[in-house]
């Protein structure tokens, strides 16, 4: 069943449980999964999914409401009907798509009077098992929300709903669904309804294989799937660019025949999206009057439908760590690590395979502003394929162009929720002055947002806040979440200094003064606010080596005998981990639609 019949279904059916709810037995029911088989007790049991709040309006009661489906599934859109038997305004605070527009809005306010009915399309969190809406008097206005580092669930159970200290939100006119805007007024207390949220596993895959994070909009097993075709290093003889089944030898800047085959494939994946797809080649002429490449990028237009001449960015590099030399040595082998490799598994083969996964994801949906998905050269070289891209093409071929956010993956993958022991590497338990542990310990998952020109005060507070938003309730991180600030720390060392006095989070939000690769241009170029994603640098092994492989990552994120977390696979813990990071980054391109975060300093 497609949506528009999966839709007119539950329309359908919440009249039908509207008529038959008076002969069900109300109470509270065990909330699992139903079969066809028990349609006719769904008719009973829909009315019923979910746990009311006792105190709010005391003239609406739980009997008044009926939401369905009893159960959402999670990580995609679907239709969610709310029937009512009383006048009543409903506030549902999830990525809703308009109807009317098809733009993806953050929450609605509706008003139902009693007989009444309204169906929505609402984006399922794909990583949390209880979504909520909260029920008030009919043309209610204000209502409360949140805090930006807890989840419904977790407001929910301390009695927020039931609290007038809440931070909130406003409603404000639309067509045809109202949106939200922060207010100083929260309105007092709701009634709310809890729906449970299930994810369910693909047919192919089991919980070794990373099923438990492969379905919905975007997945870490789809982002898995295209990181195992990029680095397939099965012999190819008919290959004559790399002699390997996947794409190996990506070293950009030399016109070298691997990275054009790469590129090719590139280009035709991202049109078979339906995206616009251009390649961007950059070059300069020497001394002797030979024109020497200097970067090639491949980048992929969905033009906006309101304003096409703002630009969200979504990249990574694609070029791997060129050999210093002719050689490429196992450090495995030799214990002597060199520089340069034929694969970058992990740098930066993960990246831009969740830039894949989001555009062929994100690609079917309509957005206000354009959406571009980026994949880099010669960020190895010096960051000079997003140097050249932002400084030349936005600023001097587009310059009625505003990129007005990019979103930058670089080694993301080999962290949370895997450690406990790396397999190789430095051996030291205590953690170095200038980064986190390498061995012995979790390894933090890194959100990390700029510009920002002093470690100790929080300059972008706008993608500070919406990045803790998203990870705490859809993302499903708040038990690991933490944000790190160098307040009264110094500033060499202030991010390891406040990630131990916080207790070593597993995922840490932070502003960062340095950086290391694409999202710098952007930050200097075009003064664009950014946001980035990563895992383990410095500290991991085989960091520009020839090791650099899936295997490796695998090893690394293995956590079954190390006595830390969950007893998982290294392969079912890496597409968690990837699952993590490309849900963050499809939930940010959804809210960033609808309101771009500007740079502060800008607006001084």
């Amino acid at each position: 069943m497609d949506l528009e019949d999966y839709q007119t279904f539950a329309f359908l059916i919440s009249h039908i449980i509207a008529a038959l709810r008076r002969d069900c037995v109300h109470g509270l029911v065990m909330q699992r999964p139903l079969t066809a088989g028990l349609l006719v007790l769904l008719f009973c049991l829909a009315p019923l999914s979910g746990c009311f709040g006792d105190d709010g309006d005391d003239s609406l009661k739980s009997g008044d409401v009926v939401v369905t489906p009893a159960v959402l599934m999670g990580g995609t859109f679907q239709g969610m009907t709310v029937a009512a038997d009383a006048d009543m305004s409903v506030y549902v605070p999830y990525l809703i798509m308009n109807p009317e527009t098809g733009f993806v809005q953050n929450s609605t306010i509706v008003d139902l009077e009693a007989g009444d009915s309204v169906l929505l399309t609402v984006l399922a969190p794909p990583r949390t098992d209880t979504a909520l809406v909260m029920v008030g008097e009919f043309g209610r206005e204000n209502w409360p929300i949140r805090d930006l580092e807890e989840s419904w669930r977790s407001w929910y159970a301390r009695d927020g709903h039931e609290k007038d200290d809440n931070q909130g939100i406003v409603r404000v006119s639309g067509d045809p669904l109202d949106t939200v805007a922060a207010s100083d007024e929260n309105g007092g207390a709701v009634l709310v309804i809890t729906i449970p949220i299930e994810r369910p596993m693909a047919a192919a895959y089991d919980e070794s294989q990373g099923g438990r994070h492969s379905t919905g909009v975007v997945n870490g097993r789809t982002t898995y799937n295209y990181l195992s075709m990029f680095t397939d290093e099965t012999t190819d003889p008919t290959d004559l660019s790399d002699g390997a089944v996947g794409y190996l030898d990506r070293w950009a800047g030399q016109g070298n025949a691997a990275y054009e085959d790469g590129a090719l494939y590139l280009i035709q994946t991202l049109e078979s999206f339906g995206l616009e797809v251009m390649a961007h080649r950059f070059e300069f002429t020497d001394i002797f009057g030979k024109q020497n490449p200097e970067a090639y990028n491949i980048c992929g237009y969905r033009w906006g439908e309101v304003d096409p001449d703002k630009w969200m960015v979504f990249g990574a590099h694609f070029d791997v760590a060129p050999p210093a030399n002719a050689v490429l040595i196992d450090p495995h082998i030799t214990g002597t690590r060199t520089y340069g490799t034929r694969v970058g598994a992990y740098d930066n083969t993960a990246g831009t395979s969740m830039v894949m996964t989001v555009a062929e994801a994100m690609s079917g949906y309509k957005t206000r502003n354009s959406m571009v998905f980026c994949l880099w050269s010669g960020e190895e070289g010096g960051k000079r394929g997003s140097d050249y891209w932002t400084d030349y093409w936005v600023k001097e071929d587009n310059p009625n162009v505003e990129v007005t956010n990019y979103v930058n993956l670089d080694m993301a993958g080999v962290n949370w929720p895997g450690g406990g022991g790396a397999p190789h590497g430095d051996p030291a338990t205590s953690v170095d002055a200038d980064g986190y542990p390498k061995d012995e310990e979790v390894w933090p998952m890194r959100v990390y947002i700029g510009p920002s020109l002093d470690h100790d005060v929080m300059n972008q507070a706008g993608m500070v806040n919406l990045a803790l938003w998203i990870g705490s309730d859809a993302i499903g991180v708040e038990d690991q979440m933490s944000t790190l600030i160098g307040t009264d720390l110094p500033e060499d060392t202030w991010k390891v200094d406040n990630w131990l006095d916080v207790g070593r989070p597993e995922v840490i939000v932070h502003e960062d003064t340095t950086a290391r690769s694409d999202h710098a241009a952007f930050q200097a170029n075009l003064g664009t606010v950014t946001m980035g994603f990563g895992g383990l640098v410095d500290g991991y092994w085989c960091y520009h080596q020839t090791c650099d492989t899936l295997d490796e990552m695998e090893a690394w994120m293995d956590t079954t005998g190390k006595g830390y977390g969950e007893e998982q696979s290294g392969t079912s813990n890496l597409v968690d981990s990837l699952d993590i990071i490309t849900w963050w980054a499809t939930y940010s391109f959804f809210h960033l639609d609808e309101n771009p975060v500007r740079n502060a300093y800008l607006e001084e």
